[in-house]
């Protein structure tokens, strides 16, 4: 009732109607933009369900590509290679059941991001296992050697070119090397658009002895002579200075490519190189190992010979003897010709490593338990600039990368020298096989692979690298592993390069080397040695 009393009447019906035949598409009860919003909900379901089928198939296409990339590595055998499809396989289901099944907002976003995770680690795996198959390729089927000529002049001299030099009269010997010394003469000629004025001397160290004296104002040498230039003249290599540098490549004869390695017992030579550049560079080889192998009877034989063992070079030193390690100056295939000689065996492969490679193998194992025979402190001056020393304990130690580097080095604070130092050496080459033979190194495999590319080479190639993983990886098992070193009495000798000067050498003790010859034949024939460590 109204303020004067009367009645309110209800509203007008045809009022009411009016109101609504205006926007004939309103009925009662619904909002404004009802229809509309509808619309947009359907619009985004269909959305997302089309961004879900997007994901599912992305996920789908990374998992066929890792299993492609590992199918392509072709290490890794079928019982590996099963599971970890059936894995790749099922973790598809969560992408597919909560994009097409779940009704919860949450779940659906949830299948989303899982999809989205796990299409981006198979994607960056598959990268990886594309890098460390890249990487075996690199470090196989080595097929040739580099020797690098310099010209170096005194460390104060003015000339830091080699037209700085050009007036100069330079200093060559052609006894050693002497075509790679031609070549790099005619190179130089070349460059400099004239011919250099030589004087030729008999030996390396003579030719470096005249420009000490000033008798000449360049030289002109292999570069690989240099450690037998720093043990006939004290302080050389701080004394000179380089300023041209021409290499050479040459190709190495391979007859290795039909061994089959995972049926035979086969033989790989072992060098370090003494060097932390390029690994193709011709050293001085300061490790000679030899590991004979039986894959059958799963022995490993290790024979390290002396880097100063008194031997000769055959085809090389004309019946003159010389220190082993000199023979890695004319290349990794001397080496190998000068250990088969002197064992009386077949030596199928090579392995060159050098000192950044077996830092980086020994990181990224995360260390390695080696045994010393011997508890010793190492000489500041065969750590290569680290700067410090390593106290080494009798028994077992933990050691990184760069002091498993020092303790296989260091052979002046240890009883037997040069000879204890290869024990060492095999001691470190024992532990690192230890930790790499196991199951356990696939979750390393591909960060070891990738530390040792451009730091190692090897003349197996890549199928044969690839057939021994797999067939490690598939029958398993411990391995018998044998180290032995040869013997020998010490003298100071002329050796084939090292001119007239007389050098400290190890003359080899001939029942050691003839019980050597002995154990390698009884390894190739499937003989377990008695006292051999087990790894596995």
């Amino acid at each position: 009732m109204s303020k004067k009393g009367y009645k309110v009447a209800p509203d007008n019906p045809a009022k009411s109607l009016n109101r609504y035949s205006k926007n004939p598409g309103r009925t009662p009860g619904k909002r404004r933009g009802d229809v509309h919003r509808g619309g947009r909900g359907k619009g985004k379901k269909s959305l997302d369900k089309a961004i879900g089928y997007i994901l599912l198939a992305v996920q789908a296409a990374a998992s066929v590509l890792m299993m492609v990339m590992l199918i392509l590595l072709d290490m890794l055998p079928m019982k590996y290679l099963a599971p970890i499809g059936a894995v790749l396989l099922l973790l598809l289901v969560p992408t597919l059941v909560t994009q097409l099944k779940a009704k919860k907002k949450a779940a659906v976003i949830g299948g989303k991001i899982f999809s989205v995770v796990m299409s981006l680690i198979l994607f960056i795996g598959s990268f990886y296992v594309y890098k460390a198959n890249s990487a075996v390729g690199d470090i196989s089927g080595g097929e040739y050697k580099i020797d690098n000529i310099v010209v170096a002049v005194l460390k104060d001299d003015a000339a830091e070119t080699i037209k700085d030099a050009s007036g100069y009269v330079f200093g060559v010997q052609y006894n050693m090397g002497g075509d790679d010394i031609r070549d790099g003469v005619a190179t130089i000629n070349e460059e400099l658009g004239s011919e250099i004025a030589t004087t030729e001397y008999n030996s390396l160290s003579d030719q470096a002895t005249a420009l000490q004296n000033g008798e000449v104002g360049a030289i002109i040498y292999n570069e690989g002579y240099t450690g037998i230039l720093e043990e006939t003249i004290e302080g050389y290599s701080e004394s000179v200075k380089i300023i041209y540098q021409h290499s050479i490549k040459t190709l190495l004869e391979n007859k290795a490519s039909e061994v089959d390695v995972t049926d035979s017992t086969f033989s790989v030579f072992i060098s370090g190189i003494d060097v932390y550049g390029p690994i193709e560079t011709n050293s001085r080889s300061d490790v000679n190992i030899i590991a004979t192998v039986n894959t059958k009877s799963h022995q490993v034989l290790l024979i390290t010979t002396p880097r100063d063992y008194y031997v000769e070079i055959p085809g090389i030193s004309g019946g003159m003897r010389d220190k082993l390690t000199h023979a890695g100056i004319y290349g990794v295939d001397a080496s190998i010709a000068t250990l088969s000689q002197l064992y009386g065996m077949d030596i199928d492969f090579y392995a060159r490593v050098n000192f950044t490679s077996l830092i980086e193998i020994v990181d990224v194992l995360g260390g390695v338990e080696v045994y010393s025979e011997y508890a010793f402190q190492t000489s500041p001056d065969t750590n290569y600039g680290m700067g410090m020393s390593l106290n080494v304990q009798q028994g077992y130690n933990t050691f990184n990368g760069k002091q498993a580097l020092m303790f296989s080095r260091e052979r002046h604070n240890i009883p037997g020298g040069d000879n204890q130092r290869g024990k060492n050496q095999q001691a470190v080459i024992t532990a690192i096989i230890k930790k790499m033979i196991s199951p356990s190194m696939l979750v390393n495999a591909n960060g070891l692979i990738n530390s040792v590319s451009g730091n190692v080479e090897t003349s197996m190639s890549q199928d044969q690298i690839q057939e021994l993983v797999k067939t490690q990886l598939s029958e398993g098992g411990s391995w018998n592993i044998y180290s032995v070193a040869a013997e020998g009495t010490g003298s100071m000798e002329t050796c084939y390069s090292g001119g007239s000067m007389s050098l400290s050498v190890i003359w080899p003790d001939e029942a050691s080397v003839s019980n050597i010859s002995q154990l390698v034949d009884k390894v190739e024939q499937g003989e377990v040695l008695e006292g051999s460590e087990q790894a596995q």
